[in-house]
């Protein structure tokens, strides 16, 4: 276990992938259109499900009856760098269908859309498989409009350095002192 490590339950490890098919060639239409997806998806099975999802909406190509032609993960150019991001989303709720726009900070897009479907269950009791992203775009500080995102715009943003200290010996311990303890290395 390392320094920061973060308890895998809590994030939702998303992946992007870019899944390309169409519908199986006939004799009727011997070169069938083919459609390039961007997609969000915990891992390359569901990746795939979700490009039959929304091919069976689009041009009632099922799986059965068509093929992928590739199936690619996409990565961030610089996986060290904080972004913001803003994606557009539509979600059914128990009694409609919903456009909406969230922003996020994180490193990665993969980050981002992994806080977006914690947020959207935390927020909206949405399951992940009834939400679908629109679109996604790395924002420039002018751009982002949520306050969340924009207070961490500041130039002269500051963190307090909590350094913690060691214990008081046992001797010395009391329940009540007459002066405030420093919680601070001088």
């Amino acid at each position: 276990m390392g320094k920061f490590t973060v308890d895998p339950s809590i994030q939702a490890r998303m992946h992007q992938y870019q899944i390309v098919g169409r519908a199986a060639p006939t004799p009727k239409n011997p070169t069938p259109k083919i459609y390039r997806m961007r997609l969000f998806a915990r891992n390359v099975v569901l990746a795939k499900s979700r490009f039959w999802y929304f091919m069976k909406k689009l041009n009632k190509a099922k799986k059965s009856g068509g093929e992928l032609l590739a199936v690619n993960e996409l990565y961030d150019r610089s996986p060290t760098k904080v972004s913001n991001y803003g994606i557009w989303l539509r979600y059914e709720s128990r009694t409609n269908t919903h456009n909406m726009y969230k922003e996020f900070r994180d490193v990665t897009i993969n980050g981002a859309v992994g806080k977006l479907y914690s947020e959207m269950a935390g927020r909206h009791r949405a399951q992940p498989g009834s939400i679908q992203i629109i679109n996604t775009a790395i924002l420039k500080p002018s751009q982002c409009r949520r306050d969340h995102v924009k207070e961490m715009h500041d130039k002269k943003l500051k963190f307090p350095v909590v350094r913690k200290l060691p214990m008081v010996v046992k001797k010395l311990r009391t329940t009540y002192k007459a002066n405030r303890p420093t919680t601070f290395v001088r």
